[in-house]
This record gives C-alpha cells, sequence and structure tokens, in this order.
C-alpha cells in the first residue's frame, strides 16, 4: 500500500488503477492489477476524468489559410516530423491566462509552451520560437506545424516565423476539432490533470509554476498508452538508440 500511495502521488494524484499498476512494473514491483484496483478503491484513489472540451481559438480568414498536410492523420515516423499548436485558457482570481502548446507528434512530446493574459499572437509566436530553439535543426526538411483556424496562427508574422524556419505550415479546413485533435487531447490532459485538478487558481505566476512543473513531468514520467505506457521522452530516447544501432550496423555490414 505504501508503494502504491507513492506512486500516486508522485504522479499528481491523476492516475487510475491501470496506469498506477504500469507505473510500479516499471519500478520493478510485481504485483497484481486487480490488487491494485482493490486497494485503491479501499483508501479512496482514482483517476481524474476529462470533461467537455472548450473552445478558445477566433477562427481566421479562410481565404488566407494554408493547405491541410496532414488531413487528421496524426501520426509521425520519428521526432521533428509534425508538430500541432493550440492554446487554452484558465480561470484566475487576477483574471483569464491562456497557455499555448506546441507539441512534436512523434511521441506526444511538449516541445514549446508559453502563458499570457491576453489572446494575441506575440504569446503563440513565443511558443514555437522556444520549441524552435529546442528542436529545429538543418537536417528537418520535412517538418510540418499544423493548427487550427485560429487568427492568431494565421498572423503574418506567425506564418514569416514559419518560412523563415523552413516550416511547413498546414491548418484544419473544417475548422472542428478535429482537424486538431491530437493538440485538443493535450490541452484536455493539462486542464484534466492540472488545472481542474488542483483549483481553484489565485493568481497567475501560480498557474505558470505549476504550469512548468506539469510539463516537465508530462514530459519525462507521464505513462502514455499511445506510445507504449511509456513517457515521452523515453519514446524519442528509444527512437535515437535504435537509430544509432542501424547506423552502427550498416558501417559493419
Amino acid at each position: 500500500m505504501p508503494i502504491i500511495k507513492d506512486t500516486w502521488n508522485v504522479n499528481f494524484r491523476v492516475y487510475g488503477a491501470r496506469k498506477v499498476w504500469r507505473e510500479m512494473g516499471r519500478q520493478g514491483h510485481t504485483v497484481a492489477r486487480c490488487t491494485v484496483e482493490r486497494l485503491m478503491a479501499l483508501h479512496g484513489m482514482h483517476g481524474v476524468r476529462r470533461g467537455k472540451v472548450v473552445r478558445t481559438t477566433v477562427p481566421g480568414d479562410k481565404a488566407l489559410c494554408p493547405l491541410d498536410l496532414v488531413k487528421r492523420q496524426f501520426h509521425a515516423d520519428r521526432p521533428n516530423r509534425l508538430w500541432v499548436a493550440d492554446f487554452t485558457y484558465v480561470s484566475t482570481w487576477q483574471g483569464w491566462v491562456y497557455v499555448a502548446f506546441v507539441v512534436d507528434v512523434f511521441a506526444c512530446r511538449i516541445v514549446g509552451w508559453r502563458m499570457s493574459s491576453s489572446m494575441t499572437s506575440d504569446f503563440v509566436l513565443d511558443a514555437l520560437e522556444q520549441a524552435i530553439y529546442a528542436r529545429k535543426t538543418g537536417d528537418d526538411k520535412e517538418l510540418v506545424h499544423h493548427s487550427d483556424r485560429g487568427s492568431q496562427y494565421l498572423s503574418i508574422r506567425y506564418t514569416d516565423r514559419l518560412v523563415e524556419a523552413g516550416i511547413k505550415a498546414s491548418v484544419g479546413t473544417t475548422g472542428d476539432s478535429y482537424d486538431n485533435a491530437l493538440a485538443e487531447t493535450i490541452n484536455g490532459l493539462y486542464k484534466t490533470e492540472l488545472i481542474h485538478h488542483r483549483g481553484p487558481w489565485k493568481t497567475k505566476a501560480a498557474v505558470e509554476m505549476a504550469t512548468l512543473e506539469w510539463v516537465a513531468w508530462f514530459n519525462n514520467k507521464r505513462l502514455l498508452s499511445s506510445i507504449g505506457y511509456i513517457p515521452p521522452a523515453e519514446a524519442e530516447q528509444n527512437y535515437d538508440r535504435q537509430k544509432q544501432f542501424e547506423v552502427l550496423e550498416s558501417e559493419v555490414l
């Protein structure tokens, strides 16, 4: 029971029995899943559940939109092949704040994020700049950036920065949430696992510090079922090791 509690506590108290059981297995603890379920229920521990998604972006001019290069196929065979971007809102006692994320689709790793008190192009551009600084290399000739039709992402400054960085712009065609489903999913997890789970929020500074903590946990610790119940950073490390092995193998042959 102490191991179950520790596992649940260090993971933001958002894991249900399935992920607690998976994480315990990764740590070398052999236990039946039904035992974890029973003990968690007995002690009132449970995972968080996602609520309804609310849209925040204001649609831009359809005539100015780039083509949809993704067509709802949110898959990538390697890191830095496809990024998705979106932002969401948080209510605090000091007023509304908005949080933008840029996510690498390969392992759902958050590669850029920023917070702002207003829905301007500046803060989504800052999130993009962080992603470019941290991830973009000269070898990423096929990198695609996908967003919805929010006017912030269709601004001249934003689109010009993508061109300058050698990133292909892509925008959903129909304007519904499915056209940017992966980014919407990350927003939903953020709201469920952090904002709703720990709220209410008194200050904007508190939201920023908590978001920094959550992003670090999400990238390096959170188990994602879509990539085999491992964290995003580990999935990318596994990819890098596999590519290095293939290079060494080809040199030997």
